[in-house]
């Protein structure tokens, strides 16, 4: 039995953990002694880890936590104001030292000098948060394991990474997975020294489970009797919600019976819900909140809509399509492995009004509506078989 760790920031309701639940459900238990370790006790998602998974904290991440998040300058001041003088100037020169250097790794490794390894030792310790330069350098550093892995959930060209930092740490990983076929050429691209490590490992789907999921519970409960049109994320800028909200509009002004719906919560819910009252749409744009089980509105929408500006490969998008509606999709990375246009759905470019214009002829066209649903039909979504990656480590 091989006994893994996976290391993550918490259990917030997102994307990124929503694959490692979905994965470690399909991981056999006979074959998988599996712990999670998170640096905070937090998150929707913590009800639904199963019980034969461990569970662990970082014990002291508390101490630590404002010396890693905020500015150099505040840390350093607060310490020497509380009379840790050698503390403060340390902190400041090995802040000034990475700087210099381009990357953290020497700030990480001066922050955890006095604190212990992880004494438990695993055949497989992974990065799962990634990229969260503090993880991958913990489990570098301060985890045993006869095999590390970096898990890759973002677009690398998206989201800053540091490519210093990269070339550095991620050298010292037996193998970093991508979770999109595009995805894993981008890193290669930015980092080519990494191109023996990479390789894909798609989020875990299982339509099964999906399925069943969206059975238990009812879908929405308000007696809206037009088009539905449904999308799942964080709200935040790079899941897109703003655009989605302005190609609403446009089919508001032309007189559609469409109603927009979002599940999920963030920190640009207030821009959003702003964005909502200047367009005159609070009857027309209904902000869900965050749901541990957003499969019973994908099973009763008519329409599925995914507007990010980017993404790694996007298990909102691929758990849709579990459901046969009809599916619209921005040109992310990833989209066009899971969404052939105007067969299983329709990618349009990364834009309001192409949005709206694709929305459009699904409304307008009922060959194209019924067309997509029965691709859909056809295919079985399935990729519980990467699995045996894990397995084979």
């Amino acid at each position: 039995m091989k006994k893994v760790l996976f290391m993550l920031i918490n259990m917030n309701v997102g994307g990124t953990e929503k694959a490692l639940l979905n994965m470690i459900v399909e991981m056999p238990r006979d074959e998988f002694d599996i712990t999670i370790l998170m640096l905070e006790e937090y998150g929707g998602f913590l009800k639904d880890i199963p019980k034969n998974v461990k569970i662990k904290y970082l014990d002291y991440y508390d101490e630590i936590k404002d010396i890693l998040n905020n500015p150099p300058q505040q840390t350093a001041k607060e310490l020497i104001k509380n009379r840790k003088v050698i503390k403060g100037v340390n902190t400041l020169i090995s802040h000034f030292i990475s700087k210099v250097k381009g990357e953290r790794s020497n700030f990480f490794k001066y922050v955890l000098k006095s604190y212990p390894n992880i004494t438990e030792e695993y055949d497989i310790a992974v990065a799962y948060a990634g990229p969260m330069d503090f993880i991958s350098y913990f489990i570098v550093n301060k985890v045993k394991a006869n095999k590390k892995i970096q898990w890759i959930h973002f677009d690398v060209t998206k989201i800053g990474l540091n490519k210093k930092f990269v070339e550095k740490i991620y050298d010292k990983f037996d193998k970093v997975f991508v979770v999109s076929n595009e995805g894993k050429d981008k890193l290669i691209n930015l980092v080519p020294i990494l191109k023996d490590k990479v390789d894909t490992f798609f989020n875990i789907i299982s339509s099964k489970l999906i399925l069943k999921q969206a059975n238990e519970d009812i879908g929405f409960n308000d007696d809206y009797s037009g088009t539905r049109i449904l999308t799942v994320g964080r709200l935040t800028k790079e899941k897109g919600q703003d655009l989605f909200i302005k190609a609403l509009k446009r089919l508001k002004d032309d007189g559609y019976n469409v109603r927009g719906y979002c599940v999920g919560d963030g920190t640009y819910r207030k821009n959003y819900e702003k964005i909502v009252e200047e367009n005159n749409l609070q009857d027309d744009f209904i902000f869900l909140g965050a749901k541990t089980n957003p499969y019973v509105y994908m099973k009763a929408c008519d329409i599925y809509l995914q507007p990010s500006r980017h993404e790694g490969y996007c298990i909102t998008l691929a758990e849709a399509r579990c459901f046969n509606n009809p599916i619209v999709t921005t040109n992310f990375t990833g989209a066009n492995e899971q969404i052939k246009h105007e067969r299983t759905g329709l990618v349009c470019d990364i834009d309001e009004f192409e949005i709206y214009k694709c929305l459009k002829r699904i409304l307008d066209n009922k060959d194209i509506k019924y067309n997509i649903i029965k691709n859909l039909e056809s295919v079985f979504i399935n990729t519980t078989t990467e699995i045996e990656k894990l397995k084979n480590i």
